[in-house]
């Protein structure tokens, strides 16, 4: 039987198209659909279990973006030669897409699922991942998987004061905002971007410019699902549910709940002794022989938290710690913490902690991007780590995860837009995060520390960055809501909104938002913004107070770096046979040097950790790459000797024919004995052959001319 396969496609706001079609490929899966845009080509399918598993009370689910090599006409690198574990890029396209939808899925829904995204075919022109989450819930909306969508994702960038909805690869990067904004027809879930140091007025017009192109991809999934014939969702019983229990539990324990919570006890630790003191005393005052289910007594137990520590916000304005919605937690910084690093900083904001090193590297240090869309080097790092002592748990060290990934990822964009220019720095500058301490906004903690250690380390960045982390908690029925500045890790738990902000004095680099409530207004989201702006400001007068700008010079440690440019012919030169000069400068100096054609020039940079060892080396490919000078006496030494002559090194790199002829006004029949292999002998370059570019020295020149014998006269 032929299948049946459905197409419908949408417009951009400056006419190119995108297709979604179903029922032609991966037809085994839930939901599959391929999407296309320009020549780029997602396959997205989606499976789900028919039932939970035991004893599961949340959404197991996972979603996977791979992009296949095949896809741009590439071979994977490595051994192996294959795709395999996912890198950095394919993790971050995948937390997109899995922020977007999770929140859309019921709450009592617990069968697992996944998500498989596939970039068939790709184009530089329609880049994928601001697709990707668009295809996700195009396959969702096609199955009877019971997601509460559809949304959609899209790129908004501002060119020339212009705004462009999915830009091309070329128009993205000369930009001066990037976002992706997540959204179903009625409301943004999702922000992620950087910016060059823009109002907040500007990121409004953007995320509603976004909305407006986002709406319209949704109504084509609606389209899309009437079409196939999937507007009714599977049925499904996941959890069991006693609601008397449940009233019982709140009319017992509520009251206690939200007493402890008003007790604004700043550590969270005792915050959460006295928390679970209240459940381990119900669970022991219950009669001999009386028994509950355990797993309901924990799940309701946590709505009774949820709800009492969320009244007590609504209703008193009083947090958790005891600040005031919009009061930023104590904050101190120290810099230059660590003694042999080349730039370090502990800042501490409340109970989170961040210790950052900042290490200067050669190009040899560049990090290799090998990817299907993506290839290249990267000279700015950042790297965030998160181990469980953080929180004081037993946590084993696996690397980094999907977390740790993301928010390294997030304060590598706060901070770039304010490092020098990259592609002509000689440095490779790598910034490594470890949290010591946290309960809440550390990603926010790392741009600080970030900050304050590449300006400990002497590098020249334009203004210093901090970042806060926004929470709102709202009731749709009262419309009450509370925007709190910068969040515990409970009230990120609790609450409805996690936005994160990041900026100098003059604007915002970067920001990360994931909505977990429909109906945040404009009005709102604006409003989020000038608090958060406000505690941004407060945060970085707090930091100036440890270090206001940029240290003058480089630790005493630290690699400097001089650069040389050099004609491209000289290149070969400095290399030498086999890399034999270079190598040879390197090891009698100490310093370290990498060679690279840019253009038609040669760069020549050398990097030495002391003035002596950089002087030895300046002056060793400067002497290399000199132009010999007709007329210009030099110290050379004998390399080998001819019956001719002697071939001397007059510069290093550079020999010279120094004629029989040409070494004293005495006449020479022989050169036995003259000179000998290593000898130092001072010449004249006297000639430069123009066909063929060899030299022709003179040693005679040099010294004084005997005054010619009389001629005796015959008898």
């Amino acid at each position: 039987m032929n299948p049946t396969i459905i197409s419908k496609s949408c417009t951009l706001p400056d006419g190119r198209h995108i297709t979604i079609e179903t029922g032609k490929l991966a037809r085994q899966a839930d939901g599959a659909v391929v999407l296309r845009m320009g020549d780029t080509m997602l396959l997205a399918t989606v499976v789900a279990a028919q039932t939970a598993k035991d004893g599961v009370d949340f959404l197991p689910m996972s979603v996977d973006y791979q992009e296949r090599f095949a896809s741009t006409g590439k071979i994977p690198g490595g051994f192996l030669k294959r795709e395999g574990k996912l890198s950095d890029y394919e993790v971050l396209v995948s937390r997109l897409v899995d922020r977007a939808i999770r929140p859309l899925f019921p709450d009592d829904y617990h069968a697992e699922t996944q998500v498989a995204i596939q970039l068939i075919s790709g184009d530089l022109n329609a880049l994928p991942d601001a697709l990707a989450a668009f295809a996700a819930s195009a396959a969702f909306a096609v199955s009877d998987i019971p997601f509460q969508g559809p949304i959609s994702e899209v790129r908004v960038i501002r060119l020339d004061d212009q705004y462009i909805i999915n830009p091309t690869l070329e128009q993205k990067e000369k930009a001066d905002l990037d976002f992706i904004v997540a959204a179903s027809i009625d409301n943004i879930l999702m922000v992620e971007g950087e910016c060059k140091e823009i109002n907040e007025t500007d990121m409004l017009e953007a995320l509603k410019l976004a909305h407006d192109a986002i709406k319209v991809q949704c109504q084509l999934q609606l389209e899309l699902a009437e079409a196939t014939g999937k507007t009714q969702k599977r049925v499904y019983n996941h959890e069991v549910k006693d609601e008397a229990f449940k009233a019982e539990l709140f009319k017992l324990l509520y009251d206690k709940v939200y007493d402890v919570a008003r007790q604004q006890l700043a550590n969270k630790h005792q915050r959460s002794e006295l928390f679970g003191k209240i459940v381990e005393d119900y669970l022991a005052s219950l009669p001999e022989g009386t028994t509950v289910n355990k797993d309901l007594v924990k799940k309701y137990y946590k709505d009774i938290q949820k709800t009492a520590c969320r009244n007590l916000v609504l209703n008193e304005k009083v947090r958790l710690d005891g600040r005031k919605t919009n009061e930023i937690r104590q904050i101190t910084s120290e810099i230059d913490y660590l003694p042999s690093a080349h730039g370090s900083s502990v800042f501490t904001r409340g109970e989170t902690q961040s210790l950052t090193t900042v290490t200067l590297g050669t190009k040899l240090d560049e990090q290799m991007i090998d990817g299907a869309m993506f290839d290249g080097t990267n000279k700015f790092i950042l790297h965030y780590n998160f181990p469980g002592f953080s929180t004081g748990e037993v946590k084993p060290n696996r690397g980094p995860g999907r977390r740790e990934v993301g928010h390294g990822n997030l304060a590598m964009r706060a901070l770039k837009q304010v490092l020098p220019n990259m592609s002509e720095s000689p440095y490779t500058i790598r910034v490594v995060s470890d949290i010591l301490e946290s309960n809440g906004s550390s990603s926010m903690a790392t741009v600080c520390a970030g900050s304050l250690a590449l300006m400990d380390a002497g590098i020249k960045i334009s203004s210093p960055v901090s970042g806060i982390a926004m929470g709102m908690i709202s009731d749709s029925s009262t419309k009450k809501y509370a925007i709190l500045s910068d969040i515990l890790g409970d009230e990120d738990h609790l609450g409805d909104m996690d936005f994160k902000v990041t900026g100098t004095e003059k604007g915002i680099t970067a920001c990360q938002m994931d909505l977990k409530v429909d109906g945040l207004t404009y009005d709102v989201l604006k409003e989020a913004l000038d608090q958060a702006k406000e505690g941004r400001l407060h945060i970085l007068g707090e930091m100036k107070k440890t270090i206001a700008a940029s240290k003058a010079d480089l630790k005493p440690h630290a690699p400097r770096a001089v650069t040389i440019v050099i004609e491209k012919e000289m290149i070969g030169a400095v290399i030498g046979p086999g890399g034999k000069v270079v190598q040879e400068i390197q090891k009698t100096t100490g310093a370290t040097i990498v060679i690279e054609e840019v253009g038609n020039k040669g760069i020549v940079n050398i990097f030495a950790t002391n003035q002596e060892v950089m002087d030895a080396a300046v002056r060793r490919v400067k002497a290399i790459v000199a132009i010999p000078e007709v007329g210009e006496v030099y110290d050379g030494v004998v390399k080998s000797i001819m019956p001719f002559g002697a071939f001397v090194e007059f510069m290093p790199g550079k020999d010279g024919l120094l004629h029989i002829s040409e070494i004293k006004w005495d006449r020479l029949e022989t050169m036995e004995g003259v000179m000998e292999v290593g000898e130092q002998v001072k010449v004249k370059l006297v000639e430069v052959d123009k066909k063929t570019g060899k030299y022709r020295l003179s040693r005679k020149v040099l010294l004084t001319k005997p005054p010619r014998k009389e001629e005796t006269p015959t008898a």
